[in-house]
């Protein structure tokens, strides 16, 4: 039994929908971080970063901060989504390490000063918009003549499609970039992944895509 402590983020579905990709047995703590329930004693002591999503392994007696962390700890914990060695499992740790790196905190940036706050840095909201657009580009590329980002499906993909998923925040045309269009509703058909995005709680209509 695990227990998961979320919210509806793009971070927080990275760990859902690999949970649900699993058919793992957890129970959801929501953590309104609007209302600054990350800022509780009990979660801190799990989180000390004060961050959703983390979790706490009762079979092991493990508790866990931080998105990357967490995947490759339920992948190999169940033996799935990550290859055990060679450069399979090289191409998706860095794929994942992409996504910690680079698309997930440039794509936050664009959501503070492009959805939540337009006008008030015209310099920030061109910088980072354009860091998007360059970085939607090298994944585009990346899928250009694979499935998934790393060839097989893995937690690379669980990683980035969340974020990609909020594509109309970013102001971004999936049309631009076909091959990420693709892949993302290739991932979106997929069960596990729908019910993942739901939760702690049932959402608006997922983004088609379109």
């Amino acid at each position: 039994m695990l227990d998961f402590y979320t919210w509806t983020t793009p971070n927080g579905r990275k760990v859902s929908i690999m949970l649900e990709e699993l058919g793992a047995d957890y129970t959801v703590h929501p953590v309104n971080i609007g209302q600054g329930e990350q800022h509780e004693e009990a979660f801190l002591a799990i989180s000390p970063n004060n961050k959703i999503p983390a979790i706490y392994d009762h079979d092991t007696d493990i508790a866990m901060m931080e998105t990357g962390a967490i995947l490759i700890y339920l992948a190999e914990k169940h033996g799935k989504f990550l290859p055990v060695s060679g450069k399979a499992r090289t191409d998706v740790l860095q794929w994942l390490m992409w996504q910690m790196g680079g698309q997930g905190p440039i794509l936050g940036q664009v959501h503070h000063f492009t959805h939540f706050n337009q006008g008030v840095s015209d310099y920030a909201e061109e910088r980072y918009a354009n860091e998007a657009k360059r970085l939607y580009g090298v994944l585009n590329k990346q899928l250009s003549d694979k499935e998934f980002i790393a060839g097989d499906y893995s937690i690379a993909d669980m990683a980035c499609w969340p974020w990609v998923s909020r594509y109309e925040w970013q102001q971004i045309d999936l049309g631009a970039f076909p091959n990420v269009q693709r892949w993302y509703k290739d991932i979106l058909a997929r069960k596990a992944v729908q019910k993942g995005y739901h939760v702690p709680k049932v959402m608006p209509e997922i983004p088609s895509g379109d």
